[in-house]
């Protein structure tokens, strides 16, 4: 039976509950004080693996403040939540980081925002970090990431930003990235991605900026990118992009930025766009885009850039253009605009950059342009404007640039452009400008560059005559100095020398000046490229120039100089282009005295002056950059530079403009000067002795003139190593032997000129010798063989037989059937009168039935 227990009982033993329910808290406690420790850990551990896997921290802040002694959410770059306390955030941009991305950084499941931009973080990023499904916020811009991107990137479902500009991350772009509707930033500029634009992007209609400039995609631009109408800028630029701009671009009315340039979309600009009236920046640039700019963009009275050069569009310059009173940028270049310069143009008062260079535009520069009184620089070269420049440019005092070469401008250069005091380069070359350098030129005291260089006055190639202004040296920045091929007379000012501490170039050549080269080119001298050819300058080379350490070219040609050859040119071991011809220097040079060798030395010409003794053939073994060993090493380039200016701006210094020289037989003009071509003219000078051998090792030669001289013995067969050789010229000496047979291995060899010399034996045969004419042996009594017409097997004299193929013969030939036709028609005519007179003469019928029956069996 059941036992019951008095109440009375019951109260009076302890109760069980308290200690039961206190039990139960503090388990409670524990668990939650326990997983909370662990989550910790966690974080902690995570961040640790992570500092593990960088391998270079140069200002120690992780060093020095991720430490175990303290706790994880003090650390440097980290932020904790407030309530439970994990890792939220975690920012180590622009800490100069190396290292990679630990996998377990996955296991900071609490992380919603990862900023390490401009670091070097290489490697590939962990798939591990698709597990952090509370991410919104991802920038890993400016580091080196490769690899592609994670296929599981759509698990990320609540990412608003992806940023990872300026990395190494190749392949396409995976579907899945897609399924991250609330995306809001997406931006993979400057990466090596490839493939079509997926059109799984119009799925992303949050979107406000999507950049996937600088990368490889290709196709067309995919129509369901008018659904993004949230869009505000859109960047597609350096791409290879086809097809038409979309109609469907005119949906994205928010847009303030379009960038489609440098890719190779076709057809015209569409009239869409007129509902693009938020838009500030519209670069459409470096395309193939036709017709003409439509009237529409008239209506995008918020542009601030307007980029459409390097197209092929057509038609004027519309009125409507006026209307953009806020542009400040206005890029039209290259294209076939046609039409004068639009008045309009002076309604834009904010202007600051003007190019419409490398078009077709006609008519005289109008005075509104002095209306333009915030424009930086204004380019209108390559064009066909006539008249004066007018005279309200020189109310642009900010102006930076001018660029007027190539016109038909005329008149004098208008004394106001000495207002222009900021005028870093001045371009009028290649004009129909008369008169003198104004002196106000003086004035111009930021002018960093007379003529091609960082501030410049560039007047050549026009019709200037006068002096060069005494107040040129007042410009104590000059960089560069081009007055070539103009009317200039009297002295070149002997400050020229006192600028060489900033002046890399100067052309002077083709003018009328005189006196002497300036002597006092100073230690520290700049002086890459100097041109004084083709003036009446005398007197000796200036030793002073053996301060201009830099020197990579010195042309005084065809001048009255009157020197032995300057032997202190063996200190400028950057010399590549010396040009001495057609003046007096005398003397030997066989002896020069070679301080520092000229190893870079790859165009010498002495030819047309009185120098004399043998070939210098220590010269010729210091010629390094001609030989293998050098030359085959360098990259061909182009002899220029960048100069990159204050305020950015950027100038390319052609140092071997206008360059001549002789090869081939003719004159050759260079506007620029690659550094493979290599070149050796001697000619013209009383040189004597035998050919040196060592020639034959200068294997990069391209041209070799060594003709009249005095030169005598053989033709050294070792030129038959000069594997690229275009032009060989040996005329006119005293050389003798046999034209060596190895010459035939010249496989590139066009020009080959042996003449008047007293060569004997056969011509070698086949290869390029196939293609040379008798000019190339005349004046070689003891030569034979084709395309002479003398030919035999010895060396000894022998009579001259007929070739049909030769001109001469063929007359010959000729004029030996028309003499047979005539004595056949007199014989015939006479036998005919005998037939007639005297009856048939059977002797004569038997002896043509002869002759018939004798050609019958033939």
């Amino acid at each position: 039976m059941m036992r019951l227990t008095p109440i009375s009982n019951l109260m009076a033993r302890p109760s069980f509950l308290p200690p039961f329910m206190f039990g139960l808290l503090f388990a409670t406690f524990g668990v939650i004080l326990s997983a909370k420790y662990s989550s910790i850990t966690v974080d902690q551990s995570a961040l640790l693996a992570l500092k593990s896997h960088i391998t270079h921290d140069p200002h120690n802040f992780l060093a020095t403040n991720w430490s175990t002694s303290t706790s994880v959410c003090s650390w440097i770059g980290v932020t904790c939540g407030s309530r439970h306390h994990r890792v939220t955030a975690l920012n180590l941009s622009s800490m100069d980081l190396t290292g990679t991305i630990s996998s377990q950084l996955g296991n900071l499941s609490f992380l919603a925002s990862l900023d390490i931009h401009q670091n070097s973080f290489h490697g590939t990023l962990p798939i591990e970090l698709t597990n952090l499904r509370r991410m919104k916020y991802l920038d890993f811009d400016n580091n080196s990431f490769s690899g592609e991107l994670s296929s599981t990137l759509g698990n990320l479902s609540k990412l608003e930003r992806l940023s990872l500009d300026w990395n190494q991350i190749s392949g396409r772009i995976p579907n899945s990235l897609f399924k991250c509707k609330e995306l809001k930033f997406l931006s993979l500029f400057n990466n090596s991605l490839e493939g079509s634009i997926p059109t799984e992007i119009g799925n992303l209609t949050l979107l406000e900026t999507l950049d996937l400039g600088d990368n490889y995609f290709k196709g067309e631009i995919p129509l369901v990118i008018g659904n993004l109408t949230s869009l505000q800028f859109l960047y597609l630029s350096n791409n290879n992009l086809t097809g038409e701009i979309p109609l469907v671009i005119g949906n994205l009315t928010s847009l303030r930025e379009l960038y489609l340039n440098n890719n190779k979309l076709t057809g015209e600009i569409p009239l869409v766009i007129e509902n693009l009236t938020s838009l500030q920046f519209l670069h459409l640039s470096n395309n193939k885009l036709t017709g003409e700019i439509p009237l529409v963009i008239g209506n995008l009275t918020s542009l601030r850039e307007l980029y459409l050069f390097n197209n092929k569009l057509t038609g004027e310059i519309p009125l409507v253009i006026g209307n953009l009173t806020s542009l400040q940028f206005l890029y039209l270049s290259n294209n076939n605009l046609t039409g004068e310069i639009p008045i309009v143009i002076g309604n834009l008062t904010s202007l600051q950059f003007l190019y419409l260079s490398h078009n077709k535009l006609t008519g005289e520069i109008p005075l509104v342009i002095g209306n333009l009184t915030s424009l930086r620089e204004l380019y209108l070269a390559y064009n066909k404007l006539t008249g004066k420049i007018p005279s309200t440019i020189g109310n642009l005092t900010t102006l930076e640039v001018i660029d007027l070469a190539y016109n038909n401008l005329s008149g004098e250069i208008p004394l106001v452009i000495g207002n222009l005091a900021s005028l870093q380069m001045l371009y009028l070359f290649n004009n129909r400008l008369t008169g003198e350098i104004p002196l106000v030129i003086g004035n111009l005291t930021s002018l960093q560059v007379l003529s091609l260089d960082s501030n410049k006055l560039t007047v050549s190639t026009n019709n200037l005559i006068g002096e060069i202004p005494s107040s040129i040296c007042n410009l104590t920045s000059l960089g560069a100095m081009a007055l070539h091929e103009n009317n200039l007379e009297g002295t070149i000012p002997k400050c020229i020398g006192n600028l060489s501490s900033s002046l890399t170039a100067v052309f002077l050549g083709n003018n009328n000046f005189h006196g002497q080269i300036p002597e006092n080119f100073a230690k520290g001298c700049m002086l890459r490229s100097l041109h004084i050819n083709n003036n009446e300058l005398g007197g000796s080379l200036p030793r002073s120039l053996g301060n201009c350490k830099a020197l990579n070219l010195l042309d005084v040609g065809n001048n009255n100089l009157n020197d032995t050859f300057p032997s202190w040119l063996g200190n400028l071991d950057q010399l590549q282009v010396l040009i001495l011809r057609s003046n007096r220097f005398y003397g030997q040079i066989e002896s020069f005295d070679i301080t520092v060798s000229l190893t870079k030395l790859r165009i010498i010409d002495l030819s047309h002056n009185n120098f004399s003794g043998y070939l210098p053939t220590l010269f010729f073994e210091h010629m390094h950059a001609i030989r293998d060993e050098y030359g085959k090493k360098v990259e061909p380039n182009y002899m220029r530079e960048v100069k990159i200016m204050k305020d950015a701006h950027l100038f390319w210094v052609n140092y071997a403009y206008g360059l001549s020289v002789t090869a081939k037989g003719l004159e050759m003009k260079f506007e620029s000067l690659l550094s493979i071509w290599m070149q050796i003219d001697l000619s013209s000078n009383q040189f004597r002795g035998e050919i040196p051998k060592i020639l034959g090792e200068l294997h990069l030669l391209i041209v070799l003139n060594l003709s009249h001289n005095c030169l005598v013995g053989p033709i050294p067969s070792s030129l038959g190593n000069l594997s690229e050789l275009e032009s060989l010229d040996l005329s006119s000496n005293k050389l003798e032997g046999r034209i060596p047979t190895e010459l035939i291995n010249l496989g590139f060899l066009e020009v080959l000129n042996l003449s008047q010399n007293n060569l004997k034996g056969p011509i070698p045969q086949g290869k390029q010798f196939d293609t040379f004419t008798n000019d190339s042996y005349m004046g070689n009594l003891d030569l034979y063989g084709l395309p002479l017409s003398k030919n035999c097997g010895t060396d000894e004299e022998t009579p001259a037989i007929f070739d049909r193929d030769d001109d001469g013969d063929e007359l010959n030939w000729k004029f030996s059937i028309l003499m047979g036709y005539g004595c056949g028609l007199v014989l015939g005519m006479s036998m005919a009168y005998i037939v007639f007179t005297t009856g048939k003469p059977w002797w004569l019928i038997r002896i043509v039935e002869r002759v018939r029956r004798r050609f019958a069996k033939r």
